[in-house]
């Protein structure tokens, strides 16, 4: 099916976004897998890509694909859990104890805490989060929500955006972590949302990666809703997005398909045991609107970047717009579909270290943190 290219977001790549006399990033070296030759990632079908979505997605897309395979990062991720109202709590923080802040050995170090989406868990971003710690000298944090990845649910009277909000403050607080960058990632994205709005003096800065806190991604268009529209009203939107969710499954195929699969079966294990304890999350999910609360969030002037993959049908376009609007945020649009951090681990890192966004996200983050030695001064940022 031929798409006109003007209904597609336009996909930002990092080569455009470095500054005029910045240098474009080198290549990573070739790694070897198991000791043997270098490995190279196949070149995609570029022509018949160009036909489909437009020769600019096509050139961020090709470049992702062409990546060589490095090799493990250095830092890892610990395993840990802690009581919250008796309930058990799993998360992982990365192992890299001596990581100092921007002002070199001795300045306490930025921690961050990523936040999962939903039938996701902590352990399915630790790849992700490592290559933060080892790229950024970051210390972070992947709590499991409750109901998710092992850790003890809620009952469904107390499930709200708040509580779950709530675990991940009282993971930080038993790391003693202080204030935090929040990477959320579709529902973390209003987790760390309603962190941020809740405790201000707390928050670095947001990274919302295709989020659902606003609540234009529940307005479904398309084949399947056009077709059960008349016929079934009710479920119509949710036919639509598991559709869009099984659409978005051929993307987490992309880089190294064995280290994904290996990085995320062990929550979907656990989330298949324990599935009837989403059901209330993912209905309060379907009536969030966290509008008020992003637009307090830009108020504070809390740092955000808005991240979204070109190819998401989950969260939409319109969520992403609708987010942008309310956050006084630009869209950075990255290659990939909803779940586009899990098959690319070392995207999120890159986009902070080479995209002039990222690199501006993270001057504003540093700036907040040194303040935090000064606490009237950090009351004033917020």
């Amino acid at each position: 099916m031929h798409l006109p290219t003007s209904t597609l977001p336009r996909v930002t790549s990092p080569a455009e976004d470095l500054g005029a006399n910045s240098r474009a990033p080198e290549e990573p070296e070739e790694g070897r897998r198991f000791g043997g030759p270098p490995v190279r990632s196949p070149r995609p079908p570029v022509p018949l890509l160009r036909r489909v979505v437009g020769a600019n997605a096509v050139r961020v897309v090709a470049d992702g694909l062409r990546r060589r395979v490095v090799d493990e990062p250095g830092v890892a991720m610990v395993p840990g859990t802690v009581r919250v109202d008796g309930r058990r709590v799993r998360f992982a923080v990365s192992d890299n104890e001596t990581a100092h802040g921007p002002d070199g050995p001795g300045s306490a170090p930025v921690w961050a805490v990523n936040i999962h989406g939903y039938f996701a868990a902590g352990g399915m971003y630790c790849r992700e989060s490592a290559r933060l710690a080892e790229r950024l000298g970051w210390r972070v944090v992947n709590p499991s929500l409750a109901g998710f990845g092992g850790s003890d649910p809620l009952e469904w009277h107390e499930v709200s955006m708040t509580a779950l909000a709530d675990q991940v403050a009282a993971v930080l607080d038993h790391l003693g972590t202080g204030p935090v960058v929040l990477l959320g990632h579709s529902m973390g994205g209003a987790v760390a949302i309603q962190y941020a709005h809740d405790r201000p003096e707390a928050a670095l800065g947001v990274i919302y990666r295709d989020g659902v806190a606003t609540p234009a991604w529940k307005n479904r268009h398309g084949l399947v809703p056009s077709a059960l529209g008349r016929l079934a009203p009710d479920i119509a939107p949710m036919a639509d997005m598991m559709a869009a969710i099984l659409l978005d499954l051929p993307d987490l195929m992309v880089g190294r398909l064995y280290s994904t699969v290996r990085s995320v079966l062990p929550d979907v294990r656990r989330n298949l045991r324990t599935i009837g304890h989403m059901l209330p999350i993912g209905t309060m999910l379907m009536a969030t609107d966290l509008t008020e609360a992003v637009d307090a969030v830009a108020a504070r002037g809390i740092p955000m970047l808005s991240e979204w993959g070109c190819f998401d049908r989950v969260a939409t376009p319109a969520a992403a717009a609708e987010f942008a609007g309310r956050s006084g945020t630009t869209t950075l649009w990255v290659p990939g579909g909803h779940s586009w951090m899990l098959a690319r681990p070392y995207g999120q890192s890159d986009v902070l270290r080479h995209v002039r966004a990222g690199r501006e996200f993270v001057a504003a983050v540093e700036h907040r943190h040194r303040a935090t030695s000064d606490r009237p001064l950090l009351r004033a940022l917020t």
